[in-house]
């Protein structure tokens, strides 16, 4: 709620200047006379002043408080309530991460060994939370909406797209890694990709439904993109990930694919060494060149946190604010008080504080 005082008619204020010309114009323009002649000063000596004469000065603070009012009231002041209104078009982002075994193993997270999933979940959170207070570049994503979709060996919702992300955290930082053994085992990453194209869809078409029943919508999409991460090759392809990144296209999705590496290397067969858990980065940037998104491999949390960074600063969100406010007319009071201080400035000129002529 908005509380405001507004005058309609500022220029009225010129008006206080009034009284300082009269009283130049009289101090320069004329010698002072007596209102009453003595034959000598001396007939004055030893006669102080009465209670009267000390409260005089009363009637000019009366007169100055009184023109004052009046000229406030001729301003127009109003009060005025209201609200700010907040519209933005924003994106609409679902989040797709990969949470096969191999996401366990460990990367450099600021000094620290941490698992790959790990640290994918502490800089989603920066990324929708904003990290400013830890010396990073993000502000969050206040007036997105954002979901989340995990894949292994199949895709799973683990929260639809949502405007207040408190809980969307928490699912997220409670998200499991499959144990490589059960039917869960595999990366189904065209599945990933779907689920989450689908999601977007869906939301999109809930939100239109919401604004066609509303004359003024507070939010409107105005691009959705999927963020993918995947530690890992695709050997499920049910549908296939080139299918889904056709679909992505033909939905207006742009992906951001997020190829991670790092972690332990080993031998293979041939005494060279290579990642433990190596993936293929090519199919991701066909994914990103199909859907008009970008491709970027990070090794530890420093280079994803720059990758989120980048993303969010490419997708800006564009939020229009609007006052509403209504006046009321107050200037009564002031013209009241106005009239109280010239009456009884001039009630007691007249009577209590009369002057000899």
């Amino acid at each position: 709620m908005l509380e405001r005082v507004h005058f309609e008619s500022p220029l009225a204020f010129l008006l206080l200047l009034l009284p300082l010309g009269l009283w130049a114009w009289r101090t320069l323009g004329s010698s002072p006379t007596a209102p009453v002649l003595f034959s000598s000063l001396a007939l004055t000596d030893g006669v102080g002043l009465t209670v009267r004469q000390r409260m005089r000065p009363l009637l000019r603070v009366l007169r100055a408080l009184g023109w004052l009012a009046l000229v406030i009231a001729l301003a127009r002041p109003q009060s005025g309530t209201g609200q700010v209104r907040t519209k933005a078009r924003g994106v609409a982002i679902a989040v797709a991460v990969d949470r096969s075994y191999s996401m366990s193993e460990q990367i450099d997270d600021r000094g620290e060994k941490k698992s790959r999933i790990d640290v994918v979940k502490r800089v989603f959170a920066e990324f929708v939370e904003g990290n400013r207070d830890e010396g990073g570049d993000m502000d969050g994503r206040p007036q997105d909406l954002i979901g989340l979709v995990a894949f292994s060996g199949f895709a799973e919702t683990i929260c639809p797209l949502v405007s207040i992300h408190d809980r969307l955290v928490e699912l997220c930082d409670g998200l499991e890694l499959s144990d490589g053994r059960s039917m869960e085992s595999g990366t189904a990453i065209g599945a990933g990709l779907a689920l989450a194209a689908a999601r977007l869809e869906r939301a999109e078409q809930e939100l239109q439904e919401q604004n066609r029943r509303e004359l003024d919508p507070d939010f409107e999409i105005k691009s959705k993109i999927i963020i993918l991460l995947t530690d890992g090759t695709e050997n499920i392809q049910d549908p296939p990930l080139a299918d889904a990144a056709r679909m992505c296209r033909e939905l207006g999705i742009k992906v951001y694919a997020i190829g991670i590496g790092g972690g332990e290397r080993v031998r293979n067969v041939f005494g060279m060494e290579v990642s433990r858990y190596p993936f293929s980065e090519a199919p991701l940037r066909q994914v990103a060149e199909t859907t008009g998104g970008l491709y970027r491999g990070v090794t530890d949390g420093d280079s994803l946190r720059d990758v989120y960074e980048e993303i969010d600063r490419l997708e800006k969100t564009e939020i229009e604010t609007v006052e509403f406010m209504n006046y009321d007319e107050v200037f009564w009071y002031f013209g009241l008080a106005a009239a109280v201080a010239f009456l009884l400035e001039l009630l007691l000129r007249h009577t209590l504080l009369r002057s000899l002529p």
